[in-house]
């Protein structure tokens, strides 16, 4: 295998976790009387990391609460979520099994919040498996910007050419590029409406971890 090192999305790839989000963000615009947007992503042009999306919702509905306490929130509302039902794709666990078994390093570059992102693998019981775990939380800059991928990559002892990213969305594809990784797109309903240009931008699409794993044993 030519890669050695494989840079996982969190949310919507390793974990089918998306349709949480979505209904976490209806229920904090609720609780506050305002009506949700159709499209509520609409106005974000660049970056998509935690602080960034706590920072697009405070200057959208102008709330009073900074972006510390919008955070700590949606954290304590999708938490128990992650610890109890959140479970990892199909095909995931065996794909990870594959890359330990090869030496492959492991790491996850995601635009969710670092105590998230650890609750959940940890409750899965794959938190070990990864030597990295760069989050939105920290000062970078979101996707479809590089930077989280070339951090993680930078972490592992990587080079980017010698690391493929596993994305659900264009944008990761986009960053995945842009930091000069390979990347290959798996399939989540939640993506579904731009997967031909996912498709076009990837460098190879799959309906689960199944098919990457037989595609890299190819």
């Amino acid at each position: 295998m030519k890669y050695k090192a494989v840079i996982f999305d969190l949310d919507g790839t390793l974990i089918d976790s998306m349709g949480i989000w979505i209904q976490i963000d209806k229920e904090y615009l609720e609780i506050r009387n305002i009506p949700v947007p159709t499209n509520l992503f609409k106005d974000v042009e660049t970056g998509n990391s935690f602080k960034e999306i706590c920072q697009y919702f405070k200057d959208k509905f102008d709330l009073p609460d900074s972006i510390e306490e919008i955070g700590a929130e949606w954290t304590g509302m999708v938490e128990e979520h992650y610890k109890t039902d959140v479970k990892l794709k199909t095909g995931a666990h065996e794909f990870l099994k594959f890359l330990e078994d090869n030496n492959i390093k492991m790491g996850v570059g995601t635009s969710n919040s670092k105590h998230l992102a650890e609750t959940v693998l940890k409750a899965n019981n794959v938190l070990e498996k990864f030597d990295s775990i760069v989050t939105g939380c920290e000062d970078i800059k979101g996707k479809p910007f590089p930077d989280i991928f070339l951090k993680v990559a930078e972490v592992l002892n990587v080079a980017p050419e010698e690391c493929l990213v596993i994305e659900d969305v264009l944008i990761g594809v986009q960053a995945a590029k842009q930091a000069g990784m390979d990347v290959f797109a798996i399939y989540d309903e939640h993506a579904a409406h731009e997967i031909d240009k996912i498709k076009q931008a990837s460098d190879f699409y799959a309906e689960n971890f199944n098919e990457i794993l037989e595609k890299l044993k190819s």
